[in-house]
């Protein structure tokens, strides 16, 4: 009997570690996108106003969808490896207010790669492992953004449509969360291909 007492308490421990476990990986989360939120309304508490908005949060390393004010989801990303910037040809990620100017991929497969926005029939191998690769696929979908502000990522030489700034799916899979990019934003193919649904061209997206 004392050995089936000791059997519940072990079995009841465990439970209890494991719950307390996960919980706080879900509050872990919600502060985190708390944080970024708190940021974004004491820089620009306009974004409330708008009907939809996805922010990137460079810092962290993510992607807030925000729909009038309230979060529908957190995601992650990639921008570029070699920073932030608008300066054509340095292929740095570039800052401030966006918008999608147009949706590329409807109904093309999961992991289908895209060379200049064409698909020619080739499907990437996603790569699981933190491997940067001496390609720079762009897969799945393709949400190219448009720079609003004049100056500062719209214009001669600074332009971000001219430079062909995306969010797009990605074969480094294994590199998401960090800067790993060439300018873009990445994120998993998945995520890519839910978002694409989701959002509308025209959406705003501010990137700071």
């Amino acid at each position: 009997m004392s050995q089936i007492k000791n059997f519940k308490h072990i079995i009841f421990s465990f439970s209890l570690l494991f719950f307390i476990s996960c919980a706080t990986t879900i509050d872990l989360n919600k502060d985190n996108k708390n944080n970024i939120l708190e940021g974004l309304t004491s820089n620009n508490p306009s974004y409330k106003s708008l009907d939809a908005l996805l922010y990137v949060d460079i810092e962290s390393q993510t992607m807030l969808h925000i729909k009038k004010g309230t979060v529908l989801k957190k995601y992650d990303i990639s921008s570029s490896v070699y920073g932030t910037g608008s300066i054509a040809n340095s292929l740095k990620t570039p800052l401030g207010k966006h918008e999608i100017y147009k949706k590329i991929g409807d109904k093309l497969p999961v992991n289908a790669i895209l060379k200049g926005r064409v698909w020619n029939g080739a499907i990437a191998t996603i790569i699981k492992d933190p491997i940067d690769t001496d390609y720079d696929h762009v897969t799945s979908r393709i949400m190219w953004l448009d720079g609003l502000e004049l100056g500062k990522n719209k214009g001669d030489g600074i332009d971000s449509r001219d430079r062909y700034i995306y969010i797009h799916g990605t074969a480094e899979e294994g590199l998401i969360g960090k800067p790993a990019s060439d300018g873009c934003i990445r994120m998993y193919n998945r995520d890519v291909l839910e978002l694409y649904d989701l959002v509308e061209e025209q959406t705003q997206v501010w990137i700071y």
